[in-house]
């Protein structure tokens, strides 16, 4: 028995590999989306706060996301217009991940330049990031089958929470040693370096294959549609349902960090948190999420992911007005873990919404306009709880978060009925 346990083993290997080497060029370039925004974006904050900036200020930084909000305004030329360079898709992602590295190269070279020309820039590279995301997510939509994409969303978050990991937590832990110009240049190669797995991706024969499996329901005869604003009418009530539920999640999470180090936490150990900690939980939760999807149901663990949620905003409210950090390092852990269960569903979702004739204007929309019109309340949280106080902060953003599950729960719920497929 000893002697056969061991091909076994080894086959049972060799075959995972397999299956998961078609999900590698995704992931890598899920994990340049991460490590760009999380170095761009991700430290900044922690850093000018422990700084003694402002709450309200620090909030400002919050616009160099603004790009990933405002993809629908040129999504449709995506959708229309070919690069002649490689496939639709595929020229569109390097081509954008190809201005990303140049202009973070230039952005290495500007330490003691003004701050405005360093946030135009980085608003610039983070554009060019997103541009690179939705021209990926069509790509999905177009090539993967419908059942294989709860794999594709779980890459995407171990891609995303890696890249996290290492722009925030070993980029940014770094920065004494790399120095500004090392860390800018390091993130540039690891975005290059990313870019090569999907330039061999087969996404002329994928997509062949897939419309003549698809048939006239994947889109046989496409509507013709006048751009993202005709679109986003058709699309308007799950844009506000993903808007809600991404300002919800952000008020009752997002500023968890700042909190903790008005407690009294030190920055590094919040920075390990905010690098480190959440990066990894984020990563094991997207690979567990779809097999426990598949096991409990979609609905259901959204549930179980909220209530979870729910009880770290009861916590944080308890810490904050008791002084206690243990606590709250104990509430935003708790966070992380219990926000992990609603990656793998809410993605694969949005996958499922944005599959069409037009999926790189869906994806935009249901994403990015989504992000969007959860921004000002991303830039005012901090300001607010600077206000109210961070104790009548958590507690006033719990039921709004409630309310926007509750409201997300039942339009993934009416979905899946509409599709015939077990919750």
């Amino acid at each position: 028995m000893t002697g056969s346990a061991g091909p076994a083993i080894g086959t049972r290997v060799v075959d995972t590999l397999a299956a998961l080497r078609p999900l590698a060029p995704f992931f890598c370039l899920y994990v340049t989306f991460g490590a760009t925004l999380g170095f761009l974006s991700g430290g900044a904050p922690l850093i000018l706060r422990a700084r003694g900036v402002e709450l309200a200020e620090v909030g400002l930084l919050q616009l160099i996301n603004l790009p990933v909000g405002l993809t629908f305004l040129w999504a449709p030329l995506l959708d229309r217009l070919r690069l002649p360079i490689l496939g639709h898709r595929i020229g569109w992602i390097a081509a954008a991940q190809v201005a990303s590295v140049l202009l973070l190269v230039v952005l290495s070279l500007g330490e003691a330049w003004p701050l405005p020309a360093l946030l135009a820039l980085a608003i610039a590279a983070c554009a060019c990031v997103a541009t690179m995301d939705i021209a990926l997510e069509a790509l999905v939509v177009e090539t993967v089958p419908a059942e294989r994409r709860a794999f594709v969303a779980s890459a995407k978050l171990c891609g995303a929470s890696l890249g996290g990991i290492l722009g925030v937590g070993v980029l940014v832990g770094s920065y004494d040693s790399l120095g500004w110009r090392g860390a800018v240049l390091a993130c540039a190669a690891l975005d290059a370096l990313c870019l090569l797995p999907i330039l061999g991706y087969r996404e002329s024969r994928l997509r062949e294959t897939r419309s003549a499996g698809a048939g006239t329901a994947a889109g046989a005869g496409p509507e013709r549609w006048s751009g993202s604003l005709a679109r986003l009418r058709r699309l308007g009530g799950r844009v506000l349902v993903l808007g809600a539920y991404f300002a919800a999640s952000y008020l009752v999470g997002g500023p968890n960090t700042l909190a903790l180090l008005d407690l009294g936490v030190p920055l590094g150990q919040v920075g390990t948190l905010t690098g480190t900690v959440l990066p990894a939980v984020n990563l094991v939760m997207a690979l567990a999420a779809g097999w426990l999807a598949a096991r409990f149901g979609t609905v259901r663990l959204i549930a179980v992911g909220a209530l979870g949620v729910l009880a770290s905003g009861g916590l944080m409210v308890v810490a904050c007005a008791g002084r206690v950090p243990d606590l709250g390092i104990t509430a935003a852990v708790l966070g992380f873990v219990a926000g992990g269960f609603l990656g793998v569903p809410v993605f694969n979702m949005i996958y499922r919404w944005a599959q069409g004739p037009k999926p790189a204007t869906d994806y935009a929309l249901l994403f990015g306009a989504a992000f969007f019109a959860a921004m000002p309340l991303r830039v005012a949280a901090p300001a607010l709880a600077g206000w109210i106080g961070w104790p009548g902060y958590f507690a006033a953003t719990l039921p709004l978060y409630a309310a926007a599950v509750a409201w997300l729960a039942v339009a993934v719920d009416r979905t899946l009925r509409d599709d015939g497929a077990a919750r």
